[in-house]
């Protein structure tokens, strides 16, 4: 039997389990207060709700995630030759996706691969062995806030659901600029986040205008969650519904 690759989901299991799991608890205490059974199903509908988006982020049910990585990969204007970075590579997707596209890059995917995701080094390399691409692709662990590479290292960048989530750097901005920093002028980068979170990244218009201002000679704003694939119940607020792509040339 071929072994397939197992590229993880957007939703752990962990949030699955968690939200069932206090809702039980309010359940069952609700049999002495009553009032619980209120919070209780609001935490059953929590957790029916991940298990929809785990379900639809999966390629046995929406496949929407593989539809999110090819919306990545299809704004970046790259000819495949020289090195690319992936910044945050989870089990290795884009980066393994990058090296069966351009046949003659030389990948290097980074990540922390914290215990609270089902994400690991061990995964992407399997994946990349599985995906015939491992002798161009390699892992490393490494924090996004302080890339090890010296600038102008890489060809192309690219990050997809990562910024948000880093610790360490209150100004999430400065991590599109360190990503940017180890880029080659006249290279490119395609970095999908929560962009359209203003509490984190500012008006768009004005997040564009700062990343200019670093010398960036292109940059395109495109909203993930204005796209066909992307399920209405899915388009909300700190999920789907604020998802953007920065994209351009350095």
């Amino acid at each position: 039997m071929v072994s397939k690759p197992d590229y993880g989901n957007w939703v752990p299991k962990r949030f699955i389990y968690g939200s069932f799991a206090v809702g039980l608890v309010f359940l069952v205490s609700a049999l002495w207060f009553l009032f619980l059974v209120i919070p209780a199903t609001l935490f059953f509908l929590v957790a029916a709700f991940f298990v929809y988006a785990r379900y639809m982020f999966s390629s046995a049910g929406g496949n929407v995630q593989n539809s999110a990585w090819e919306l990545v990969l299809s704004h970046l204007d790259w000819n495949g030759e020289g090195k690319a970075l992936d910044i945050g590579c989870g089990n290795g997707v884009l980066a393994i996706m990058l090296a069966q596209k351009y046949k003659k890059a030389h990948v290097i995917g980074i990540d922390c691969w914290g215990k609270g995701w089902e994400y690991s080094k061990k995964a992407c390399e399997r994946n990349a062995k599985i995906e015939g691409v491992n002798e161009r692709v390699t892992f490393q662990k490494a924090s996004a806030v302080s890339l090890p590479f010296d600038d102008e290292y890489f060809d192309v960048s690219v990050s997809n659901f990562v910024f948000h989530m880093v610790s360490g750097v209150k100004d999430k901005r400065e991590l599109i600029r360190e990503a940017l920093r180890v880029v080659k002028k006249g290279g490119k980068f395609a970095l999908q986040d929560e962009f359209l979170v203003k509490k984190i990244y500012g008006n768009p218009d004005d997040l564009i205008d700062t990343i200019k201002s670093w010398g960036i000679n292109k940059v395109e704003f495109i909203r993930t969650c204005n796209e066909e694939f992307v399920p209405r119940a899915l388009k909300l607020p700190l999920f789907l519904g604020t998802t953007a792509i920065i994209a351009g040339e350095k």
